[in-house]
């Protein structure tokens, strides 16, 4: 139960750090400064959130997202989530293969090159379905999460930065809100494609509350390190490397080969939601689903990464909020919910 609890836990670690997060974007886009509650929030809200939609999906069993979706919003709001669903899917995994070219530009690829690269990674990871996400998450996100982890606590030492020196100013505590909603439709997508799978009860304890704590620690910490260098953020596409050009090469080749991974495992989640949904209406193979996806989204991506995050996560962010709230009053209606289960 335990190996199977972390195994859900890396998928949704896996589904929320991607370009965005990863390269500092998302974070510095809603927190920044006197944001620590914020954080706090955050972690609290994204737990639960991850609590209520596996326990659903575990007790529906689902395929695919459509019947989770139905319990939370209700049929007649599912119909209008389900297009913002399958919409926001797509805008992300454009967001992700947009990141892709744009960790190739920091080291002088053409852009194409590297959006090309995750096209065809993604179709063949696919050729395993579901299995091959997961093993992929099992084994690169633990990577990811120890050297993010050691480049920011390196950076905090080695700049004497104080965590905690904006911690009596936390005026800006709403951010908590419109960040964790718009984590939450990947989620609702992703989770609710594994529902058949989950076996117990313990394993969703050990998913919801693992991936809360471990992205609120994460998140607290990265917009500490941003914090201190705002005034350098201008002039990068992707936050991260700011912080990475106070060290070596090889430092900063390590964190691009794991940035990319986490850009990979996020696209990866979004085209998981996005054919096991199509699949409920048209039983084509999975990578070949994925193959007509990913096709349709590569001119897409030509908006640029930062464009696309600045504009398309807030929007969506603030989209979420009625779903947000109904995950988080889920004790008030939960009667409901298991009379229909």
């Amino acid at each position: 139960m335990l190996n199977a609890g972390v195994k859900w836990m890396f998928l949704i670690i896996g589904a929320t750090i991607g370009a965005g997060y990863a390269s500092g974007q998302e974070l510095w886009q809603f927190f920044g400064y006197e944001s620590g509650l914020a954080i706090l929030l955050f972690a609290v809200f994204f737990s639960v959130s991850c609590y209520v939609i596996m326990n659903v999906s575990y007790h529906q069993a689902s395929n695919d997202y459509l019947p989770v979706l139905q319990i939370i919003v209700g049929k007649r709001l599912s119909k209008l989530y389900d297009v913002m669903i399958f919409l926001y899917l797509s805008a992300t995994t454009v967001v992700m293969i947009a990141g892709s070219g744009a960790t190739g530009q920091a080291f002088n690829i053409p852009f194409w090159w590297g959006v090309l690269f995750m096209a065809v990674t993604l179709i063949i990871l696919f050729f395993r379905d579901i299995s091959g996400l997961l093993t992929v998450n099992q084994l690169v996100l633990p990577l990811l999460l120890g050297g993010l982890l050691f480049v920011l606590l390196l950076f905090i030492k080695d700049q004497e930065l104080n965590p905690f020196a904006y911690i009596n100013e936390q005026r800006n505590w709403t951010a908590a809100f419109p960040f964790t909603a718009l984590n939450i439709l990947p989620l609702i997508a992703v989770l609710g494609a594994v529902g058949h799978k989950v076996k117990s009860k313990r394993e969703i304890y050990i998913a919801a509350i693992g991936s809360g704590l471990i992205l609120g620690i994460l998140s607290f910490i990265y917009n500490s390190s941003l914090i201190q260098i705002a005034d350098e953020l201008l002039l990068y596409e992707i936050p991260l490397f700011a912080i990475l050009n106070h060290y070596s090469f090889k430092i900063l080749i390590v964190m691009t080969i794991l940035l990319w991974f986490a850009i990979f495992t996020t696209a990866a989640s979004g085209i998981l939601g996005m054919v096991t949904r199509i699949q409920s209406m048209w039983n084509a193979p999975t990578w070949m689903l994925a193959a007509l996806s990913i096709a349709v989204m590569i001119p897409l991506t030509t908006l640029g990464f930062s464009t696309l995050i600045n504009y398309i996560y807030p929007v969506y962010g603030i989209l979420n909020l009625y779903v947000l709230t109904r995950l988080l009053l889920y004790p008030l209606w939960r009667h409901k919910v298991e009379e229909q289960l």
